[in-house]
């Protein structure tokens, strides 16, 4: 059994046999939604948030165990180390516990007390603290020599080891610890030197706030931090410093007289110089750390629901970056999202080539055969999509047979500049300038919102919450986590996927990611799974973690384009031979299906809950998990800010989902915040219960403020 499998299935309620074999699999290279997906029954069905749990707190776990290593090797080196010592560490798993049994023994810079130390006045604190000597004056003077010039400085070099004392304490920081949580207050003033500055504009809600910290939100908290940061506010957090110094006096200090007045000046000293500081940076710490946490679970509910956004699919599209004075970049992509022809038009003022411009389309649109046009959300998006509308009805008028519309979609470019102008980009239009890069990134993501996404760092798409305040270390891990299983959830399609795509597949990496491609160039396209085993490099363990989410439609095996992983291949041919038909024949009766009894096909290694995945599977193989695309249209009178009034009810698309709202688009240019009270004729704990990332919703305006350029909607119709 893994040394840490009872110490995580404790903390987090999970059975001791499914978290053991989840670490064995992970130790073995398996991947978290290969586990998910593949291993069922050696988990007990843990999902993947829960395997995702268990990897992290293993790691804590090891990295704590390296850490009580360090510890327990320094102290025995400074010969200080003793059976119930060792004890105590080894029985410790928790952070904070463990560097306050660290503490006193700490190499540590030079102190105040450290000098005292030096200087022989030890003693005279053992004395004062014992607080039996009615004379610490007379006391003192037997330690009036070299550096101690007089009783005074004995005193004081003894107060200030008291005072260390104090602080390093367990049972005092504990105490303080409980003040803090019980009773801190965060409070946040303005610099003034850069009160009036427009800069401080935006944190003006901040310049003279405080509440108690266990109630900040994160969103207010990193805030004030990032003003903070900014030279613009001043951040701290306080308790009843009063309270705290009575308590930890109360055990210090016994009864009345010289000594006791002398403990009880350095038990204040203590507190006010070292422990109060020491337990405010903490609390610092561990807020800050928090709201990290909060904000980074925001980001990744918001990057799951905008990478299993709906799909159009396989369709010929017209990609449009829309630009009023450069002109709006048109592409035409063919069914795969390839490129086949690039121009700029220009149909807005200054330039007003209205006439040519719709002619260019027109014959674009022909020529093509264009079944969908997506139109960038940016600059201008407005007025080309009304531009698009009215050639596209010209078009379908001149059609001979009265043909069908393509369908007009306006489409989020957050971040395809990023991406236009990256590496990624480059390798695949080396030829091409950053505007057309840009106009094929909007006409890809209509089609698979997913494959093209993949492609940009999460941190340019626009749908985080002081993203770049938080560790960026854990922001990476968390996202990547959700590309990852957004990607291996919806299955990538071996033959078309971009190499950016199937790194992300379980398994692969950049490495084999680079292999798969050029393979397929040298040998054409892939016609089974069992072809990825002469990928060079894409050994056996690779092909277990990836096979089940690559995909190849008309495959001659019909299982080899759905979720049902290659070594459960021969449970379905037997279910088939059962049943007297083929494999595809199988898929296609649903009345064959009906008549098997899953129960027969159990073995030691595969049980019910896998069987039941390959029924499923088998029902509707290969089926895409995300919803299909609808279309929108802004209110067509409301294009500005200025043409907004209280009280007005208007069509929006949710762009952005906050701990404390859902930001929506209304066509203006600026979105507008629905406020968390303002979403539902209800209390709503957490915005994602009531809406969903490019949801489309009926807002209505409460108070437009022109200065600050912000905008409050209502959803509470």
């Amino acid at each position: 059994m893994n040394p840490f499998t009872q110490k995580i299935a404790q903390m987090l309620g999970l059975p001791e046999k499914g978290v053991d074999n989840t670490l064995t699999l992970l130790e073995d290279g398996c991947t978290i939604p290969f586990i998910s997906r593949y291993r069922k029954e050696r988990t007990g069905g843990l999902n993947e948030v829960q395997i995702a749990q268990i990897a992290e707190m293993n790691d804590k776990l090891k990295e704590l165990a390296k850490r009580k290593d360090t510890i327990i090797k320094t102290i025995t080196e400074q010969g200080k180390m003793t059976d119930e010592l060792q004890n105590r560490i080894n029985n410790c798993w928790e952070s904070t516990e463990l560097e306050d049994i660290y503490l006193p023994y700490r190499p540590k810079r030079r102190t105040r007390a450290s000098v005292a130390k030096e200087q022989g006045l030890e003693p005279l604190a053992t004395l004062l603290l014992l607080q039996r000597d009615p004379h610490p004056q007379q006391a003192a003077q037997r330690f009036v020599r070299g550096e101690v010039t007089d009783v005074a400085a004995a005193l004081k070099g003894a107060q200030d080891i008291i005072a260390e004392m104090v602080s390093e304490d367990e049972r005092s920081r504990n105490q303080v610890r409980q003040s803090f949580r019980r009773d801190a207050r965060i409070c946040s003033k303005v610099v003034k030197a850069k009160k009036d500055t427009d800069e401080a504009a935006k944190y003006a809600d901040y310049f003279d706030w405080q509440e108690p910290l266990k109630r900040c939100s994160s969103h207010r908290l990193l805030a004030m931090r990032r003003g903070e940061s900014e030279g613009i506010l001043r951040v701290s957090i306080t308790t009843d410093d009063e309270s705290c110094v009575e308590r930890l006096q109360r055990h210090y200090v016994h009864g009345y007289g010289k000594c006791q007045s002398l403990v009880a000046e350095a038990v204040e000293d203590g507190y006010k110089r070292l422990l109060e500081p020491s337990i405010e940076t903490e609390f610092a710490a561990l807020s800050k750390e928090q709201a990290d946490e909060e904000a980074i679970k925001v980001f990744t509910a918001n990057l799951r629901q905008l990478l299993m956004d709906a799909p159009l699919g396989q369709k010929r599209v017209m990609g449009v970056d829309p630009g009023f004075r450069t002109g709006c970049k048109v592409v035409c992509l063919d069914a795969q999202g390839n490129l086949l022809h690039h121009e700029a038009i220009f149909p807005h003022p200054p330039i007003n080539r209205r006439m040519q411009a719709t002619m260019h389309v027109l014959q674009m649109l022909n020529d093509y055969q264009i079944e969908a046009v997506a139109i960038g959300n940016g600059t201008a998006s407005r007025e080309t999509k009304e531009f698009m509308e009215e050639v596209v009805s010209e078009y379908a008028k001149t059609k001979a047979h009265g043909g069908t519309k393509p369908t007009i979609f306006v489409v989020s470019e957050d971040g395809a500049s990023v991406y236009s102008a990256s590496k990624t980009a480059r390798d695949e239009f080396p030829d091409e300038d950053v505007t057309v890069r840009g106009a094929v990134s909007i006409g890809r993501r209509l089609m698979d919102p997913l494959a093209e996404l993949v492609k940009i760092d999460p941190k340019s798409i626009g749908v985080g919450q002081y993203q770049h305040d938080v560790d960026q270390s854990k922001l990476k891990k968390s996202l990547d986590l959700t590309v990852e299983s957004c990607v291996n959830q919806v299955g990538v399609n071996l033959n078309t996927a971009s190499q950016h795509l199937l790194t992300y597949v379980s398994g692969l990496g950049p490495t084999l990611a680079k292999n798969i491609v050029e393979y397929r160039k040298e040998n054409g396209a892939f016609t089974s799974r069992a072809q990825l085993k002469k990928v060079p490099r894409l050994g056996p363990t690779a092909y277990q973690q990836c096979a089940g989410f690559l995909r190849i439609p008309h495959a001659k095996n019909p299982l080899d384009n759905s979720a049902v992983h290659p070594e459960s291949y021969p449970i379905v041919e037997r279910m088939a031979h059962d049943q007297g038909c083929t494999v595809e024949e199988l898929i296609n009766t649903p009345t064959l299906r009906e008549k098997i009894d899953i129960r027969r096909y159990v073995t030691a290694e595969t049980g019910i809950p896998t069987l039941t995945d390959i029924m499923k599977e088998l029902e509707k193989p290969g089926r895409d998990p995300r919803e299909q695309i609808e279309v929108f249209e802004f209110d067509p009178n409301v294009k500005e800010v200025d043409d907004l009034t209280e009280g007005m009810i208007l069509p929006g698309i949710v762009t952005n989902i906050t701990n404390f709202g859902a930001f929506v688009d209304i066509g203006v240019h600026q979105d507008g915040l629905v406020h968390i009270s303002q979403l539902a004729n209800k209390f709503v704990k957490d915005p994602n219960e009531v809406v969903h990332l490019h949801q489309h919703v009926q807002v209505k305006v409460v108070e437009v403020d022109r200065r600050r350029n912000r905008i409050s909607l209502t959803m509470r119709l």
